[in-house]
């Protein structure tokens, strides 16, 4: 039986679209952003449907599924209050709404009893007992369950990003497939963006509106101008740095205001790739922070992934956000693939 999957905290289609490149049909992602709708739609053959995870129904996923399919729920729940970057709030004693999108996920696994299982979240939330108690009730229910800690490169993602991926079955063992790529193979930056036309800070390429890069101040400019790929801010002349880069905390944060290096993976993209001084963000030679579209392509979109059009404009916040935020593609299609592998060896 072919395997469907329905993808929660779908965002802008991730992991729809590496599951459906690995050949498994997605019917529909749920999400309660209903700013990505347009990107899910226009790049997915799948129906977005705006609604909060925490109030969706069995029932309401159920009718998504065809019959006689392997019955997939898949998903990402948001990953801030697990990063180590909220550490803090944690060791403090506050909580964060989001972490009820863990149990909220559980819920729908009891209550929708899918064939298959897969999350993929930050490395951080191996370490917290909302999974452990994911974990817990998975095999109470009956599912062989597998968790590891993946480097995404290992799987075609020209980042060097780090992912908590879970894979759980009913129907017998199952586990990530093995690394793709090593070392020697991995798609670097110059691989993945190195073919983009040349754009200047603040410029828009004429062809791809989302081939577009923040302005940058003059001041700026001649940091970026002095900046190593792979450097620091350590680089640049004594008048060029910060006052708060000139205090021993400074020191701490070497990699920020800096170049990418052709011949490596990228840094971790995060939701703020888009500016020059929130990380290594610099593009490797010319001076100006990557484009958006250079940030998707590092995220693993294909290309030609769709992300705006003239009825619907989007601030660059909010495409950074999205781009950001997304599951890398390639790592989806290593997850399908890995489903698809599950389910080929079940059936032998």
């Amino acid at each position: 039986m072919p395997c469907v999957a329905v993808d929660l905290f779908c965002g802008i289609g991730g992991l729809t679209k590496g599951l459906s490149l690995a050949g498994i049909d997605v019917t529909a992602g749920f999400d309660i952003d209903e700013s990505c709708r347009f990107a899910y739609e226009r790049n997915n053959n799948a129906e977005f449907v705006c609604a909060d995870v925490t109030e969706i129904q069995a029932g309401a996923i159920n009718q998504l599924y065809p019959e006689n399919v392997v019955k997939a729920l898949v998903g990402c729940a948001p990953c801030q209050p697990f990063s180590r970057y909220s550490s803090k709030y944690r060791k403090n004693g506050q909580r964060d709404d989001k972490w009820k999108l863990i149990y909220s996920f559980e819920r729908l696994v009891r209550e929708v009893k899918p064939d298959i299982v897969s999350m993929e979240n930050v490395p951080q939330l191996i370490n917290e007992k909302v999974f452990d108690d994911f974990v817990t009730s998975l095999k109470e229910l009956g599912y062989y369950v597998d968790f590891k800690n993946v480097y995404c490169p290992d799987y075609g993602v020209p980042q060097h990003r780090k992912r908590l991926v879970l894979l759980a079955s009913q129907l017998g063992e199952i586990k990530l497939i093995d690394p793709i790529y090593n070392e020697d193979t991995y798609i670097t930056v110059r691989d993945a963006i190195g073919n983009l036309p040349p754009i200047a800070a603040g410029e828009i390429n004429e062809v791809d509106s989302l081939h577009r890069s923040s302005a940058l101040s003059n001041i700026n400019i001649r940091r970026i101008q002095q900046s190593v790929p792979g450097g620091t801010w350590r680089d640049w002349d004594e008048n060029l740095k910060l006052n708060c880069h000139k205090k021993d905390s400074g020191f701490t944060f070497p990699s920020v205001y800096g170049r990418m290096e052709w011949d490596k993976p990228s840094p971790t993209i995060t939701t703020q790739f888009y500016g020059y001084g929130n990380g290594r963000f610099g593009h490797p030679e010319q001076d100006r922070a990557i484009s958006l579209r250079e940030g998707a392509i590092l995220q693993s979109f294909p290309d030609d992934y769709i992300f705006i059009d003239d009825e619907h404009p989007a601030k660059k916040r909010e495409l950074g956000t999205h781009i950001g935020n997304a599951v890398p593609v390639e790592l989806g299609r290593a997850i399908g693939m890995s489903i698809q592998q599950h389910l080929g060896q079940e059936g032998e």
